[in-house]
This record gives C-alpha cells, sequence and structure tokens, in this order.
C-alpha cells in the first residue's frame, strides 16, 4: 500500500464524517491499525473537525438547567424515581459534530470562492476600464490627426487654386526677417493668410491684417502668431483691394492701424 497516496485520496475524510459503507469504514479501521501513519493522519482530522466545532458551538442560557428542573418537579405525572437512562459517550455524538463542522467548512470555502471570484471580477473591470480609457484617448488622436489633415488637405487645394492669387508680405523695417503669405479670391472676396515668419507677440497683443482699398486701410482680421504652418481664414477683401499689410495691434485689434508697427506689406 502507498500510505502518502492513501491518505491523500480523500477516504480518511469520509472515514470521520462517515460517508463510508461498513465495508470501507471496516478497511480503513484496519489500515489504521497496521499502519501508524494512517491512524495518526486520522486522529488529527478527527481532532481539527472536533476543535472548529467546539470552537463555533452556542452555550444555552445560564438559566436554562433551572427552569427545566423546576419544570420537572412540578409536573404531577412524573416520578420521583426517574429511570435511570444509559448516556451516549461523547464518542455518539461524533457525527452531529462532524455535520456541523463540516457544514462551517463549507460555509467558509464558499465565502473564500466568492471572495476569490469578486478579486478576479474586479480586477478584470479595472483592466477593462484601462482599455476604454485608452480607446478614449486613441480615438481623440484619432480625430485630432482626421482634423489636421482635413485642414492640410484644404490648404493645398487653395494653393493650387487659380481662382487665387498669391500675395507675398514680406518684412519691413520694424522686422526685416518677417514674411506671410495671402491666398484672395477676387471674385468670392475669400482671403486666407499663411505665416511663415512672425515673432511671438505678448498675451496682450495680436497681429492685425489689412486690405488697403482706395489708398484707405481695412480690417481683415487678427490672428496669432502660433497659426505657424496652416492657412487662416480671415475676413473678406473687396475686389479692388491693392495691398495686403499686417500691424501689432490690441488684442482684440484695433479701429485704425498702427502704422509704426507694421510687420509685413505686399502689393496684389
Amino acid at each position: 500500500m502507498n500510505i502518502e497516496e492513501y491518505i491523500s485520496s480523500g477516504t480518511l475524510e469520509s472515514y470521520v464524517m462517515d460517508e463510508l459503507t461498513p465495508t470501507e469504514r471496516t478497511e480503513v479501521e484496519n489500515a489504521a491499525s497496521q499502519h501508524p501513519e494512517i491512524k495518526e493522519e486520522l486522529q488529527k482530522i478527527e481532532l481539527s473537525i472536533e476543535a472548529l466545532a467546539f470552537a463555533t458551538a452556542v452555550n444555552p442560557p445560564s438559566d436554562i438547567k433551572d427552569k427545566l428542573v423546576a419544570k420537572i418537579a412540578n409536573e404531577p405525572n412524573i416520578e420521583k424515581e426517574a429511570p435511570v437512562i444509559e448516556m451516549k459517550s461523547k464518542e455518539s455524538f461524533g457525527f452531529l459534530k462532524l455535520a456541523a463542522a463540516a457544514s462551517i467548512i463549507v460555509a467558509i470555502g464558499s465565502a473564500f470562492m466568492a471572495f476569490n471570484y469578486w478579486s478576479k471580477w474586479q480586477s478584470a473591470e479595472d483592466r477593462l476600464s484601462t482599455l476604454i480609457a485608452q480607446n478614449e484617448q486613441f480615438a481623440d488622436n484619432y480625430n485630432h490627426v482626421n482634423q489636421q489633415l482635413g485642414k492640410i488637405q484644404n490648404a493645398v487645394s487653395i494653393m493650387n487654386n487659380s481662382a487665387f492669387k498669391r500675395v507675398t508680405l514680406n518684412g519691413t523695417e520694424n522686422s526685416p526677417e518677417a514674411l506671410a503669405t495671402v491666398y484672395w479670391n477676387e471674385t468670392s472676396a475669400a482671403v486666407y493668410l499663411s505665416i511663415q515668419n512672425l515673432k511671438e507677440l505678448s498675451k496682450d497683443q495680436q497681429y492685425q491684417l489689412w486690405a488697403i482699398i482706395d489708398g484707405k486701410p481695412v480690417d481683415v482680421g487678427v490672428f496669432d502668431s502660433a497659426s505657424n504652418g496652416l492657412l487662416v481664414q480671415m475676413k473678406n477683401a473687396a475686389p479692388n483691394t491693392a495691398a495686403f499689410a499686417v500691424t501689432v495691434e490690441p488684442r482684440g485689434g484695433s479701429e485704425n492701424p498702427s502704422l509704426e508697427t507694421m510687420q509685413v506689406i505686399g502689393n496684389v
């Protein structure tokens, strides 16, 4: 007999829980009498389950004995000399104790499994939340790229459209390195601005584009230097526009240009 396999087979636990047939119980008892290791393991199982049962037992109220004695004494039909009833030994109650202990073990096992499944579910929920957040970030990035691509495609179509006149605005003495380009559709009056090189301004300042019409400057809108690289749609400019210029103005723009701050200018 392989004693280790026999001990780990669960037969001893079934014996203690009184789940074996009489023949199987006899076999266990014979094995325990022949092999000290089996007998010792059997005793350990009995003691552990019994200790658990006693640990979880509920004591009756302290006055229950006195109430029972008083009730028996007051019963007229009960003989004073009651027959002696042979009480069963402690071992006779072993099955009840073991059944109670088994119920407790099952409850503990169920609680452990429930907690284990809850932990796994919580972990899965956390991973799902992370994936959802990553997908949302991916979607935002995708939308941003699509928007940028749309702007680039629109800029290319305008630059290649022969209906738009290309007006180069070169730097003045205030900013010799400055450079910008206006794309103006004389028919529709649409104006787009491309910034190649304009310095950064303070937060309380903005650039303002002007159209020179009949010798007078007309506002075509304000913009920031951060618009570098893409076309900026400005206000429309009348068909008789002769030139475009950019000045530095207070944020929000001015009714009349500050000519001393002119950065670039170019004739149509």
